[in-house]
């Protein structure tokens, strides 16, 4: 049985805009990828006020969006992706795609069609206290994931 496949996108969200401005996902033999996204043009009017979002390092630093989803056409090929569930991924996964007229390879579902033996609460709380066990910051999407790996294995998902 294959691996279960993961994904968390960290973003910028204000009154007038949502992005994407970095993103982790797991591969088939369990690592972990992650990227800083540069913004697409589409994304950001010339008057948006990003709060404390840094745009010039997203886009010195960032993968240009079409490379991001070239990459995840070769990592995530007609899988099902997991996410978290509490957070916009579906739409941030839309944005990506949309701006280099692409459809996503994946399908994205919460963890919740995953582990069915937890409700969605009690999920986010084992979630939340496996990143406080594992000192891990809860907005990092590279955490995000290893998370998610942690509860499959928890749950017999994985192998050790």
């Amino acid at each position: 049985m294959p691996l279960p496949r993961f994904l968390d996108i960290e973003y910028c969200q204000t009154d007038d805009t949502v992005f994407p401005t970095a993103m982790s996902w797991s591969l088939e033999d369990g690592r972990l990828k992650t990227v800083v996204i540069a913004p697409d043009d589409s994304w950001i009017s010339e008057d948006s006020d990003l709060g404390d979002v840094d745009l010039l390092y997203l886009e010195e630093q960032g993968v240009p969006v079409i490379e991001l989803a070239q990459e995840l056409h070769q990592d995530l090929p007609d899988q099902t992706v997991f996410t978290d569930g509490m957070d916009p991924d579906e739409i941030l996964v839309d944005l990506i795609f949309t701006a280099v007229s692409m459809e996503p390879p994946f399908e994205v579902a919460p963890i919740t069609e995953l582990i069915t033996t937890l409700d969605t609460d009690s999920l986010e709380d084992r979630r939340r206290q496996l990143l406080f066990d594992e000192g891990l910051e809860p907005t990092l999407s590279e955490n995000g994931v290893y998370a998610l790996l942690l509860l499959a294995r928890e749950e017999g998902l994985l192998e050790d």
